[in-house]
């Protein structure tokens, strides 16, 4: 072969090429620009992007164009790719994010004011509301695709169930407890499910606020909380203890977020592990932060992702995000009818009962103080929503207990 011919069969299996010739590859150049997307939310507008931008690169890289039997991503056996993404798919990442998580945690504000754990726990119920409403569009749309097992092994029925409860989970807004569920029950829908949940995160500041102030009055977004009293060293001490026997107790099979979670605010409060807690909350974390964005992101391959069920994925994950926020605000509004003036909660801190941490605390704040700047919130907040990782995990544990032996067939 000449060298013109060699360079002739280079420019055929030259990305360039494949996109401006084949019309199948078109799929990937929308993927591309979804990554470059990713990549502008998280550097020119700020959101998240420890998350986004490890994220949108990770789909650039997953979606570059390759020659048949050329692939290098995360499904092709071999690859760098394939290898890093065995963390996700065997669900070894998410458990050592809890664990950075757990070090980076100050549980104080919640073991001062237990009562506002019930904030966190109302804010999972967007994700049981999700799990329902999946399960009736799916079974009433066929068409969809959330009735089809990609293994050929569950019927209709249970596919849906596994499907339902993998996207209720996005309700959370945690996405490393999503990614975990994710891959025990529906590990086919993972790239959709896993972006849906990190960009509902990434847009707490945006989402947020409208639900709370249609929920709220200008008075109630007033009330000024007194500061929550000191927990003691003791208390802070026996808390992951007492924390990880009660959580794990009613949640067993979420035991691997539960216990790293709780392990990792052990060696941030006990004083004598600060170099293990130090390691967990800045270089561990960090580093598989980056594996765990640059994986999922490339999991997002055209093929795999654009199709009529990520469309759905990402509205009912908005609707789980939406519906948990404001039964949060709601709940604390039902609490206040019960308590006395001095006590009032303000129902701001109610959306801070999702998982992401601490995001949702300084939206709460955030909107505070636009309708009173003296008003400061945030330490109340911190504890519906330091609550609401426990519950999200929680939640993931009980859907996972349940479905888990119908998934697996």
């Amino acid at each position: 072969m000449g060298i013109f011919e060699q360079l002739l069969e280079y420019m055929q299996e030259s990305g360039l090429y494949l996109i401006l010739t084949n019309p199948n590859y078109l799929d990937n150049l929308v993927m591309l620009i979804a990554g470059c997307v990713f990549i502008y939310l998280g550097v020119v507008r700020q959101f998240e992007p420890l998350l986004l931008v490890p994220i949108g690169f990770g789909i650039i890289l997953g979606n570059m164009p390759f020659a048949e039997g050329k692939g290098a991503g995360v499904y092709d056996e071999g690859s760098v790719l394939w290898y890093l993404y065995f963390g996700v798919r065997e669900g070894i990442y998410p458990p050592l994010i809890f664990l950075g998580i757990g070090a980076m945690t100050d549980f104080s504000s919640l073991i001062a004011q237990p009562k506002l754990m019930l904030l966190g726990a109302a804010a999972q119920f967007g994700i049981f509301l999700t799990f329902l409403l999946l399960i009736i569009v799916g079974s009433s749309f066929p068409f969809l695709g959330f009735l089809e097992d990609p293994n050929g092994v569950l019927e209709p029925a249970d596919r849906l169930l596994c499907a339902a409860g993998s996207v209720g989970i996005i309700g959370g807004a945690d996405g490393p407890t999503a990614i975990f569920l994710t891959t025990r029950l529906a590990p086919d829908l993972l790239g959709a499910i896993a972006v849906s949940a990190y960009s509902y995160m990434a847009l707490v500041p945006v989402i947020q606020p409208p639900i709370m102030r249609l929920l709220t009055t200008e008075k109630e977004r007033m009330i000024r909380m007194p500061p929550p009293p000191n927990a003691t060293l003791q208390q802070r001490i026996l808390f992951p203890i007492a924390g990880f026997l009660v959580a794990t107790f009613i949640a067993p099979d979420a035991l691997p977020l539960l216990g790293m979670l709780f392990l990792g605010n052990l060696l941030k409060e006990s004083g004598v592990t600060e170099r293990l807690a130090r390691t967990a909350r800045n270089p561990l974390i960090d580093i598989v932060t980056i594996l765990l964005g640059l994986t999922v992101g490339a999991s997002t391959q055209a093929d795999t992702f654009l199709r009529p069920q990520s469309i759905v994925i990402a509205l009912l994950g908005a609707l789980a995000f939406a519906v948990g926020s404001a039964t949060g605000v709601l709940f604390a509004k039902l609490m206040n009818l019960f308590l006395k003036e001095g006590d009032k909660i303000n129902p701001l801190i109610g959306s801070a009962g999702v998982s992401a941490v601490p995001h949702a605390a300084r939206t709460s704040q955030m909107v505070a103080h636009r309708t009173d700047p003296q008003n400061f919130v945030i330490m109340q907040a911190m504890a519906p929503n330091v609550a609401g990782v426990i519950g999200s995990a929680i939640a993931a544990g009980v859907l996972l207990q349940a479905l888990e032996p119908i998934c697996r067939g």
